[in-house]
């Protein structure tokens, strides 16, 4: 499922982790190829500022987000359950019980994290 992250992509990771200085994984030194996995796991300092980052986003671009997971591009396993779950009552919150039973479905399909 990798992919390479486009314009819109990184516009998105860089307003959600504004200090992200390259596109590269610190760990395994590969290009990020999602937008969540990155901004969870290395630039949050928890579940509550990685849903704060999160909430700076408008509902077009959360849709964007919703989008690329329901159609497998965005990746949800590297991502802790409690940051999941906190993206899922977001969602639910802002676009729709139902857009997020489908990124519900969309986790537990069971996409494994990807380095």
């Amino acid at each position: 499922m990798p992919r390479e992250l486009d314009e819109k992509d990184i516009a998105i990771l860089k307003k959600l982790a504004p200090e992200c200085g390259d596109l590269t994984c610190s760990g395994s030194g590969h290009m990020f190829h999602s937008i969540l996995p990155p901004v969870s796991n290395h630039f949050s300092e928890d579940s509550e500022d990685f849903i704060r980052r999160l909430s700076s986003l408008g509902d077009d671009e959360l849709t964007y987000i919703t989008d690329l997971i329901r159609k497998g591009d965005e990746s949800l396993g590297c991502l802790p359950v409690e940051d999941v779950e906190a993206l899922v009552h977001l969602i639910h919150d802002r676009l729709s019980p139902e857009v997020a039973q489908n990124v519900i479905s969309a986790y537990e399909s069971g996409n494994a994290c990807e380095h």
